[in-house]
């Protein structure tokens, strides 16, 4: 079976990132999503809300599943059988800092990184990006799905 992890904070998911899952979905078998848990870092959604709301933007594809992980992304490869990462790239400044990772990856356990181009429509776009735009009353809805912009008007505007 090919399987592969789709690695990230997804605080919260956007649909660039859904962009890289879902066309991840036809090269693999099985692709995981695995949400970080970085205890150094507060985010706005708890894991357990990340998780939830990527178990609904994700559920039209039956070979995506969901999952937390603490510690080396490639340990949480290997207890998952999966030999390969998909990285989305939206620009040359990504790829500097994926590439250092990527072959940290392969040094450390042999799996390799496939760096996926964002799709142009979402080159631009990020969690912290989309937060800021819906904090101030932007509109955001074509850049997260509808579970997820609920949760996130309905957040911030307990902040």
């Amino acid at each position: 079976m090919r399987r592969a992890v789709c690695p990230g904070s997804f605080d919260p998911v956007t649909n660039g990132h859904l962009d890289i899952i879902g066309r991840a979905s036809r090269l693999f078998d099985e692709v995981i999503i695995g949400v970080l848990i970085n205890q150094s870092k507060t985010g706005l959604f708890t894991i357990e809300e990340r998780l939830e709301m990527l178990r609904e933007a994700t559920a039209p594809y039956e070979n995506v599943r969901v999952a937390s992980f603490h510690g080396l992304l490639v340990d949480f490869c290997r207890a998952q059988g999966a030999a390969v990462v998909v990285k989305g790239l939206r620009a040359v400044s990504d790829f500097d800092y994926e590439l250092q990772m990527a072959q940290m990856n392969i040094g450390l356990s042999g799996v390799e990184t496939l760096f996926m181009p964002t799709n142009p429509l979402y080159s631009f776009l990020s969690s912290s990006l989309v937060k800021d735009v819906v904090k101030w009353g932007g509109d955001a809805s074509s850049y997260l799905p509808d579970n997820v912009l609920a949760r996130l008007v309905g957040r911030l505007k307990q902040n």
